[in-house]
């Protein structure tokens, strides 16, 4: 990627499900507030996770329009050569200090962490996994951590 480092907040797969649901929920309002008037992008993978969500869920075709328009409006990030190495980078750091996103169960959440990573940009997250994380700046409202 080239240019201007850009702006706004990584949001992972449970936050913006989260958001994208329209019924009361206290914990996506303090996400609300967390984010703000941030721009908000989403890693390549937890677009996929979000629409594997569906199918598995057996959204009907209306609903599943109604995700992609969301989609749609946020910028998704892909992965390049960088990206790639990120990732590599993270999991190898992770393994030598025992923290679980060196897991291959975690592959999906590194790459969520590596596309923060990438941009230099913070992850808004309720997942614990993300905790202490090498070179990630995690945002949370989970006030477990």
């Amino acid at each position: 990627m080239t240019g201007a480092r850009p702006v706004g907040v990584v949001v992972d797969t449970m936050v913006i499900s989260w958001l994208f649901d329209e019924r009361a929920n206290p914990v996506a309002d303090r996400y609300r507030a967390l984010i703000d008037s941030r721009p908000v992008l989403l890693a390549f993978q937890t677009v996929m996770e979000l629409r594997y969500g569906a199918l598995r869920a057996g959204w009907g075709e209306l609903r599943r329009q109604r995700l992609e328009r969301r989609l749609a409006a946020l910028a998704v990030i892909q992965p390049d050569d960088e990206m790639v190495s990120v990732c590599a980078e993270l999991r190898h750091g992770c393994q030598q200090i025992g923290h679980p996103l060196g897991s291959k169960a975690h592959d999906g959440d590194r790459w969520i962490a590596a596309a923060a990573i990438r941009l230099g940009l913070p992850l808004v997250s309720h997942d614990g996994v993300f905790i202490a994380a090498p070179r990630l700046e995690l945002l949370t409202a989970d006030p477990e951590t």
